[in-house]
């Protein structure tokens, strides 16, 4: 039995987490790659649905809208379960779990006959998955401060790379095999990274309880010189400072915030071929999937300089991003040229890695003396429930008042939330960002 796993009263909780490596950078890199591996069936067949859904028996494929949501839904119903979970029974079991149950589903969704099994098998894959949130968990357990918040800034990499390039590769082989059949081939991606999490080590973290905002943080028996030295060689940063403070921002406005931030970005995600149609009539396919991956390259290319200036003024950082996405949302309404419309993404592409990165800061900062993976497994459950909310008005919207309409509410969205997002600065808690 693991320290993870004793009871209680048990002595074997008395050990520390001196006795718990640290991850090492190359195993960071390892949770990130197992995750961009796993998430190519769930990122890059949705799109197929129309394509995948007359196999079925479905020949208008009327029924895509609604299950392109439907693991997302579920996702975000799961996500706090497994997350306790895994605070109480191991993190790395857990995301082993969630490996596996991406492999079910997809091997299900494959194999599926009808439109009544193919459901169940995206209703599993939302239920049983969940990789992103017990992938941060189990960075969460081991890491801190700018540590975790680099970590999960890479982890954000990671998906916006199986973003861009999962519908591509899908796409590629759609000659040879159709998109349906594809989902019990890709199954054989989480199967690996379920190997390779085999393995890594356990995450062992010492967080029980929040820090209260009165009081300085109690030294811990595993930090003395020596350890704290070989952890920053080995994970390769720069050590957190000393913080005696309250978090920059308390959890609720952080779930808040990512609700927020979601609903604004993925507004625009659905219509957007549709957006381009009209403002362009005769674009290629290739050039508008290249329009619709901008944003993501953006952060694939910058999201570290953002990290690196932003990691100690994360609530400007964020508010600067809310104001891009605005001002990208709001060009998208009025571009009406190749090169206006290749500009207003990014701007947008310039707020989705500043939120994304700052957020991320905020997120390991909320973190310190939280069970992390029931914290992260409940911002899951608010990112994924803004995404649903987006899409849902999204296609109210569309089918109202056009395709510019989506765009349109995420910049009102966007703009809303500039100010809550920037109202720390006014707090005495903003001498932590003079540094």
């Amino acid at each position: 039995m693991t320290a993870t796993t004793a009871p209680p009263h048990s002595g074997r909780t008395a050990r520390t987490a001196a006795e718990a490596p640290a991850l090492a950078r190359r195993q960071v890199h390892a949770v990130a790659g197992c995750y961009f591996v796993a998430s190519f069936a769930a990122l890059g067949l949705p799109p197929f649905l129309t394509a995948i859904l007359p196999e079925l028996g479905d020949p208008s494929a009327r029924w895509a809208g609604v299950l392109y949501i439907v693991p997302t839904v579920f996702g975000a119903v799961g996500a706090p379960f497994w997350g306790r979970l895994a605070d109480r029974y191991g993190r790395k079991r857990l995301l082993l779990r969630a490996q596996l149950g991406l492999a079910v589903s997809f091997l299900l969704a494959g194999w599926a006959d009808s439109i009544a099994t193919f459901t169940a098998a995206l209703v599993l894959q939302g239920v049983l998955g969940g990789t992103f949130a017990a992938s941060n968990g189990y960075l969460g357990a081991a890491l801190e401060g700018p540590a975790l918040s680099k970590a999960l800034t890479l982890m954000q990499g990671a998906a916006r790379a199986a973003l861009v390039f999962a519908p591509i590769v899908v796409g590629s082989l759609s000659p040879w095999l159709s998109p349906h059949r594809q989902y019990a081939l890709l199954a054989v991606l989480p199967l690996t990274a379920a190997l390779l999490i085999c393995a890594l080590p356990e995450s062992r973290g010492r967080r029980t309880e929040p820090p209260k905002a009165q009081d300085a943080p109690e030294p811990h028996p595993d930090d003395d010189p020596a350890q704290g030295r070989a952890r920053t060689q080995a994970e390769d940063v720069t050590p957190a400072p000393d913080r005696g403070t309250a978090p920059v921002t308390s959890l609720r406005a952080l779930y808040a915030l990512e609700f927020a931030f979601v609903f604004s970005t993925v507004i625009s995600f659905p219509y957007l071929v549709s957006l381009i149609e009209e403002r362009l009539p005769g674009t290629s396919p290739a050039v508008s999937g290249v329009l619709f991956a901008l944003p993501h390259l953006c952060y694939l290319v910058t999201a570290m300089a953002v990290h690196k200036g932003f990691h100690a003024r994360p609530r400007i950082g964020l508010a600067l991003g809310f104001l891009c996405i605005a001002l990208g949302l709001a060009g998208h309404g009025a571009a009406g040229s190749l090169a206006a419309l290749t500009a207003v993404r990014l701007v947008l592409g310039a707020g989705l890695t500043l939120g994304l990165v700052c957020l991320s800061v905020l997120a390991a900062d909320c973190c310190r003396g939280r069970a992390p993976g029931g914290m992260f497994g409940s911002l899951e459950f608010f990112s994924k429930a803004g995404a649903v909310a987006a899409g849902v008005v999204a296609a109210v919207g569309n089918n109202v008042f056009g395709p510019a309409a989506p765009v349109l509410t995420g910049t009102a969205v966007a703009l809303a939330t500039i100010v809550p997002a920037a109202l720390p600065l006014v707090n005495p808690l903003r001498t932590r960002w003079s540094r």
